[in-house]
């Protein structure tokens, strides 16, 4: 692929082996075009690994931040699972969501969670809010203990991002799915590496192992899930696809 940007004729040409693709430089087209590009690079050079949320590291694109906090506070879920640690901002995030809401708290699990990373998280000021199991997130013991953290009635909503395999992203989706409530989201994280088999720091296998390949296959076999952007809350203009790390993420529970 070449793209080729003039900003003197204000042009985007958009060049493959199959076709050539021109547009205005201003226009919804051209947008799209630069940013996937710049998902790219931006992904390579660790774009994502320089942010923080109240004090604790946050590897996520800030669009999908914004994004899921327009889903949480629609939704309003009672409970929000997240797979995958890391530093524990994601966590944090999600709790300050409720904090600021009055409503909710979030379940973390991890298969290590390191103990800096554990320490720094129970310290914190919501904490209270914030629950952490170590473990295989889909391992029956695991489930078993988030199982026992959720009332009958409660809302759930559910983040995988942990391990990015197709495999093991598929097998938290048949975890976590039960625990998903009508008009809630399952949401995985990373389908963007199905775009990276190219870049110097992706891998060719993410053509087809990588976590929408996962989504994709479930919405399929599960017809009470259907794979779908959120709607927009708000918009102003003619742009109706994210910029995103998480493109074909997102499971809504009919």
């Amino acid at each position: 692929m070449k793209l080729t940007i003039d900003t003197d004729a204000r042009t985007a040409t958009l060049e493959s082996s199959q076709q050539t693709l021109r547009s205005p430089l201003y226009t919804r087209e051209a947008f799209e075009w630069i940013s996937n590009l710049w998902l790219r690079v931006g992904w390579n050079q660790k774009y994502t690994y320089s942010f923080s949320w109240m004090g604790r590291p946050i590897i996520q694109f800030p669009e999908d931040m914004v994004r899921v906090q327009e889903v949480i506070y629609r939704v309003k879920p009672d409970v929000i699972i997240e797979t995958g640690i890391a530093h524990g901002g994601s966590l944090v995030y999600y709790a300050s969501l409720c904090r600021a809401m009055g409503h909710g708290r979030v379940i973390g699990i991890d298969i290590e969670i390191r103990p800096h990373n554990s320490r720094a998280i129970e310290m914190h000021e919501l904490a209270p809010l914030i629950t952490m199991i170590q473990g295989d997130s889909a391992a029956p013991s695991v489930l078993e203990r988030v199982r026992s953290l959720i009332g009958k009635d409660e809302r759930c909503l559910v983040i995988l991002d942990s391990a990015h395999t197709s495999d093991h992203v598929y097998r938290e989706l048949e975890a976590y799915a039960g625990f998903v409530t009508s008009d809630s989201y399952i949401i995985v994280n990373d389908g963007i590496m199905r775009d990276l088999v190219d870049v110097p720091r992706g891998d060719p296998a993410w053509e087809w192992n990588n976590p929408a390949m996962a989504a994709k296959t479930f919405a399929v076999l599960h017809h009470d899930f259907v794979l779908e952007q959120p709607p927009r809350v708000f918009s102003e203009n003619d742009l109706d696809q994210n910029v995103t790390h998480w493109p074909g993420g997102w499971l809504r529970r009919l």
